[in-house]
Parts: C-alpha cells; structure tokens; sequence
C-alpha cells in the first residue's frame, strides 16, 4: 500500500512538472476576429509559424473598400506597410513561446497605423484566442477574443 502511494506521487510530480514546461496551445489556423466591442465580424487572419515564430495575415475583410469604393490601404502606416492593401498585409509578427502564450512580437493596428507589443493565448480548448495588444506593460492595453474559422 505505501509502495504504491510513493509511485502515484512520483507520477504526480512529474505530471506536473511536464505541464509547467509544456509548449502553449496551439494557435495556428484561421480565426474570425471582431470589433472591440465583440458584437461586429471584420476580418480573417490566417495564424501561422515560420521559423520557429508566429505571425498573422488578413485573409479577408467584411468591408473590403474604402469609403471611395477602392481596395481599404494602411494609409496611417509608416515603413513598409505605407499605404499597402490590408488585405494581405502582416500584422501579427515575431511571437515565440513563453509559458502557456505566445509573447514578444507585435501586432498593427491597420485601422490606425499602430504597431504594439503582443500576446496569444488559445482559450476554449482552441476555440477562441485571446489576442492583447498593448504598449509598454501588459496591464496597459487591450484584449480581443477571436474565433476559431
């Protein structure tokens, strides 16, 4: 009886200390996103990893055009995404793992040119993402929640 309350215990352990260490949620795919009041659908964002980091691109837009009728353009942007289609365009860059999210990149705010740092985390049992933009501290921002396409 203690010989087999010693192993339940080792197992425990190290089932423990493999969920500490273990790689985030995954949240590659393509995800819905919505206004920040969560209530509107805006876009597609295709989520996926190159070389070991995670970055996002628009799919598609709900509202495609500009109020002139022509393709929506980054026209608040500054460097390369100046003036550039936001279909198509980057805006999620650079994320490694770290913990049970994915942190360190950056994600562009099109609708405003902004660049902030960024935060992943899959939620829902990879359902929804938790996406948080924000400047300088995490506590300082704001937090979407997107949905698995």
């Amino acid at each position: 009886m203690k010989r087999t309350g010693v192993i339940f215990l080792f197992v425990l352990f190290f089932a423990g200390a493999f969920s500490l260490s273990a790689d985030p949620a995954p949240v590659t795919g393509v995800w819905r996103t919505f206004n920040d009041a969560g209530t509107k659908e805006e876009s597609t964002v295709e989520i996926y990893e190159k070389d070991g980091k995670i970055f996002g691109k628009i799919l598609s837009l709900i509202d495609p055009n500009d109020k002139d009728g022509k393709p929506a353009r980054c026209t608040e942007c500054d460097g390369p995404e100046k003036d550039k289609p936001i279909l198509g365009m980057v805006i999620i860059k650079g994320l490694g793992a770290d913990g049970d999210k994915w942190t360190g990149g950056r994600i562009l705010d099109p609708n405003d040119g902004t660049w902030y740092k960024c935060s992943l985390k899959a939620t829902e049992g990879g359902k929804k993402l938790e996406v948080r933009g924000y400047i300088g501290f995490s506590l300082i921002g704001r937090s979407q929640f997107w949905q698995k396409k």
